[in-house]
């Protein structure tokens, strides 16, 4: 405190070990078209194979997008992704017993605003919109009957039996008797096959071989046969293989079964019972049975690779709304699969296993499990066919730079316009400029430099001449041609995401203020060739209207030769090792300064601030950042008048150092007598 008013000791610390700080140059972001993943919703990824989980693998519909986030990914390990599409893809919906209604969920916040709204027969839904979805499969166990029970026949007149013989794929269900009619032995056949579910393992075996386990792919409805038999088909899948020669028998009587388990009966330890937690609140106590299991799997192997694939497994999860683990974590199966699962969301409990709250939730009702495909997802958005108003909307969510840090902006497929140039112009009009702390990466559209046999220097600039005049944003000349190894082509891809890519490993082998072109730091990674190759002249035509030349000189690789922004005007800013020094000189003492606020505007706060930039920028001129500097923040810039205004003021003069763009070498022949001094400097 300022004063006491009684005695007594008072401690007080000053803090005046304030620092410009280090601030991060390295983070890319990219909007487009993908195949899974959140929509309009940025995500961070480190790696390509976190590409690959979170939104997909490349196809012929958004390869453009998806290998210029990969390149970028060869040289950096931060890419923010957010996914563009449209209002007319949809999430898949699983189809059970109930037809559910496929709608559009985009992310998290898009659910949660749908939440009361889902159609009450849609019960789970995939994580995001596309096709993707239609991919999966869902298995709920959610009582000890339904993950394994005893099928007993319902007339103690008819006997059914499960017959294989060892080199059959299937078996056959044979209800016969000799006392009832073919249309009840028909009746009982189906009553024992309807407790049967495709996926279903039935048991039979003999006290030679023991337990056999076979796995129920299809089954048909039973036929009615005369001597009072009525059969059916069961098509199996052995789980374990059986002794050859070996054929096995179940018989179900009224007083002997057939034993069926669930589907994914080995995924987890034990059936489905009553929690710890609902077992203690629940006035029925042990009767409660509210635990159920839950399995995602990739049914048709699009995500996987492999029809079949387990994708997740949620053990002993809950329907009481408010169980708990052990831990203290959720247990309620809507609160887990929502925020955990990576495939599906959870909408409205199904028929027959109502939620509730620990203290009243009652065992479900259902004997058998919940088995449901899902279809119905949709995803018509393709690169060349998405709105630009539907990939703004992606790139808006980095247009804040309070809500997301990034540093290079990547535009892949140019797209909109005559030339393709209205996203990129959005993205520099709305983030870049906006923003002020990052660039935009551009590309030319495909067309100016694929199979182009003629004026590709002419289409690139004309192409260029759409942009805006910009030091927020730097064009490349064109394509790479490289190899997707998902889908086992070669496709032609912008360079925009590799010429990020030589800006971040620049930062982290140098610093943001070096050029990122060059034999030394602009090696270009994974191309086969180039679409458009320039030669001298073209490089002369594309650097004069601020292009990027990306050339491969032989037996040295392919380079980015240039390091120019977009900006016409002459001016240190038209470099980019210059437009990210001021980006990052500024953003580092703008971020240090925002301590300075609501202090007194007096010489002690003036003197705090120069003492705080001036060692920094000392430190970047040691790094070869800038030539020269200077600060001013004294009364002659905060006058009276300023003070008075509530304002603060650091003048903060620069001298940036520049990158060699030009190269000549003089050779002078002299006579044998002549000094050297005689002539140096004299040319």
């Amino acid at each position: 405190m300022g004063f006491q008013v009684s005695p007594g000791v008072s401690v007080q610390e000053i803090d005046l070990t304030t620092i410009v700080p280090a601030v991060s140059t390295t983070e890319g972001a990219i909007g487009g078209v993908f195949a899974w993943g959140p929509v309009e919703d940025r995500e961070l990824i480190t790696n390509e194979e976190e590409l690959v989980l979170r939104f997909g693998k490349p196809t012929s519909s958004n390869f453009e997008t998806w290998l210029t986030a990969s390149s970028f990914l060869a040289y950096g390990n931060k890419l923010y992704v957010s996914r563009a599409a449209s209002n007319v893809a949809n999430n898949a919906v699983a189809f059970g017993a109930a037809n559910g209604v496929a709608v559009q969920i985009k992310n998290d916040a898009d659910y949660q605003a749908q939440v009361g709204s889902f159609s009450a027969n849609s019960h789970y839904y995939a994580k995001w919109p596309g096709t993707l979805g239609n991919s999966l499969k869902i298995a709920v166990c959610d009582s000890a009957n339904a993950f394994t029970s005893n099928v007993f026949t319902s007339d103690s007149n008819v006997t059914v039996t499960v017959a294989w013989s060892v080199g059959s794929n299937t078996a056959t269900v044979t209800a016969t008797s000799s006392s009832e009619s073919n249309t009840t032995c028909n009746t009982v056949a189906n009553t024992v096959l309807s407790q049967l579910s495709v996926g279903d393992y039935v048991v039979a075996g003999n006290s030679t071989i023991g337990d056999q386990y076979m796995k129920i792919v299809s089954k048909s409805v039973p036929a009615v046969t005369a001597n009072a038999t009525a059969t059916a088909t069961l098509s199996l899948a052995t789980k374990y293989f059986l002794s050859d020669n070996t054929n096995v028998t179940s018989t179900n009587t009224t007083t002997s079964a057939i034993q069926r388990l669930w589907e994914y009966y080995d995924t987890v330890d034990r059936a489905p019972g009553t929690s710890v937690y609902a077992e203690a609140r629940n006035a029925n106590g042990s009767s409660t049975a509210d635990e159920l299991h839950v399995v995602v799997v990739d049914e048709d192997g699009a995500f996987a690779g492999i029809p079949g694939t387990i994708l997740e497994v949620w053990p002993h999860l809950s329907r009481a709304s408010d169980a708990k683990a052990e831990q203290g974590g959720t247990l309620f199966y809507k609160d887990v699969l929502n925020n955990g699962s990576k495939f599906v969301w959870v909408t409205n409990d199904r028929p027959g296993a109502a939620s509730a709250n620990a203290n009243i939730v009652t065992p479900q009702t259902n004997a058998i499990p919940y088995v449901a495909s899902f279809v119905s997802g949709t995803q018509p958005d393709t690169e060349s066919a998405v709105s630009v108003s539907s990939l703004a909307r992606a790139y808006d969510q980095f247009k804040s730079g309070e809500d997301v840090d990034v540093s290079l902006i990547l535009c892949g497929k140019a797209r909109g316009g005559v030339h393709g140039e209205q996203l990129a112009n959005y993205v520099i009009d709305n983030i870049c400029e906006f923003r002020k702390d990052c660039i935009a990466l551009v590309s030319p559209d495909v067309n100016d430099t694929v199979n182009n046999a003629f004026g590709v220097s002419e289409d690139v600039v004309a192409f260029r001449n759409a942009l805006r005049s910009t030091s927020y944003a730097v064009m490349d000349s064109g394509h790479k041609y490289m190899y997707d190894r998902y889908n086992d082509v070669y496709r032609w891809v912008p360079l925009n995401g590799d010429v990020a890519g030589l800006i971040v490993r620049t930062d982290e082998v140098r610093d943001a203020w070096w050029s990122p072109g060059g034999f030394n730091r602009g090696q270009i990674k994974n191309i086969i060739r180039l679409a458009y190759n320039p030669n001298k002249a073209n490089r002369d035509i594309l650097y004069k209207a601020g292009v990027n030349p990306v050339v491969t000189f032989p037996g040295e690789g392919t380079v980015l030769f240039g390091d120019k922004t977009l900006l016409a005007k002459p001016s240190a800013f038209d470099r980019i090792n210059v437009r990210r020094l001021f980006i990052v000189v500024e953003k580092a003492i703008a971020t240090a300064a925002k301590f300075t606020l609501f202090e007194f505007n007096d010489e002690f706060t003036r003197a705090s601030f120069r003492s705080m930039v001036e060692p920094y920028l000392r430190d970047v001129q040691g790094r070869r950042g800038i030539y020269d500097f200077r600060v001013v923040c004294n009364e002659t810039n905060n006058t009276p008048e300023v003070i008075d205004r509530n304002e603060f003021i650091g003048d903060i003069y620069i001298k940036p150092a520049r990158s060699i763009n030009f190269i000549t070498l003089r050779f002078v022949a002299v006579r044998t007598g002549v000094e050297f001094d005689e002539v140096v400097s004299r040319f």
